[in-house]
């Protein structure tokens, strides 16, 4: 018995550190642009064992930290997609901060309020007001997590990366009236088959309606069709898309793209031929892994040193 345990005691050191992981508010009073309610957060669990979020009212970062031999800084804040709609917590969440934390990324997975005239006096803000909250939080905190506040990017999957690119594109002017000075400028974007632009011909028609209404006025769609928005100020991009996605056209990563390299924005896209839409990391018709480009590309640019 005695051998047994001391066994188990050595496998157990030979193994590598197991990143800590908390959950932590993301405002500590009030909640901006919120109306009292007494509605309640849905959690789904799928048969395949996927978490699925709707009805959000405490909008929440989930903390992912790599092993402190491995911890190099920089952070990564994650937005899961699901059409503004709901939340696709684990495959477009937890596994995608999974694995940044093995590139010694400290990841953030933000579970986000979704539009909902209920409970927001104005539901065109809420998701963004959440976004700029959390760059914020872990600016501010940036000691406690042991990051580089200069080193903080946006992780964004379909309409969560509509809400990526509108952070990306929409700092000069923060949502609501925030009154520290905490810049809400993402050092990076990451966005994978993301929502990008709300056009009649481009839009992904949930997330659009989700977000603006049944019927948005053209001011509307194009404040909130982020390649439209791109300046030389939009931070270093780097975009993942399939050609097949038949939810959300491949033109809107292409769109951003261009926009990027017509205001000299540095930027990286890998393009797919088949995958379709919302393969989260794994797209099971390539040996390739989008993970491992991007790894290359953080490093490139000196994020993993």
């Amino acid at each position: 018995m005695k051998n047994t345990c001391f066994i188990l005691l050595l496998m157990l050191a030979a193994m590598p550190s197991v990143f800590a992981q908390s959950t932590v508010s993301l405002y500590s009073g009030t909640i901006p642009n919120s109306i009292a309610t007494d509605m309640q957060e849905k959690s789904i669990t799928l048969e395949n064992g996927g978490i699925r979020v709707s009805n959000v009212v405490q909008p929440t970062l989930q903390v992912f930290r790599p092993a402190k031999d491995k911890a190099n800084g920089t952070a990564i804040i994650i937005c899961p997609g699901g059409g503004y709609a709901r939340l696709s917590m684990d495959n477009e969440g937890s596994d995608v901060a999974k694995r940044l934390t093995e590139m010694g990324v400290t990841a953030f997975v933000l579970k986000y309020r979704l539009p909902n005239d209920q409970t927001q006096p104005d539901k065109t803000i809420a998701p963004l007001l959440d976004a700029q909250q959390a760059i914020r939080l872990v600016r501010q905190r940036a000691a406690e997590y042991g990051v580089n506040p200069a080193r903080v990017g946006l992780m964004g999957f379909s309409a969560g990366g509509h809400l990526a690119s509108t952070a990306g594109t929409h700092f000069s002017k923060p949502a609501g009236n925030d009154a520290t000075t905490t810049s809400v400028r993402p050092d990076f974007l990451v966005l994978l088959y993301p929502v990008i632009s709300l056009s009649d011909s481009l839009m992904h028609a949930g997330s659009r309606t989700n977000l603006l209404g049944i019927k948005p006025s053209p001011d509307q769609i194009r404040l909130y069709s982020n390649d439209l928005q791109v300046t030389t100020q939009t931070p270093p991009t780097f975009l993942v898309h399939a050609a097949d996605d038949k939810t959300v056209p491949v033109q809107n990563s292409l769109r951003f793209y261009e926009a990027c390299l017509h205001h000299k924005v540095p930027a990286e896209m890998h393009l797919y031929p088949l995958g379709g839409h919302g393969f989260g990391m794994n797209n099971k018709t390539t040996k390739d892994n989008w993970t491992d480009r991007l790894q290359n590309w953080l490093d490139a640019n000196g994020w993993l040193r």
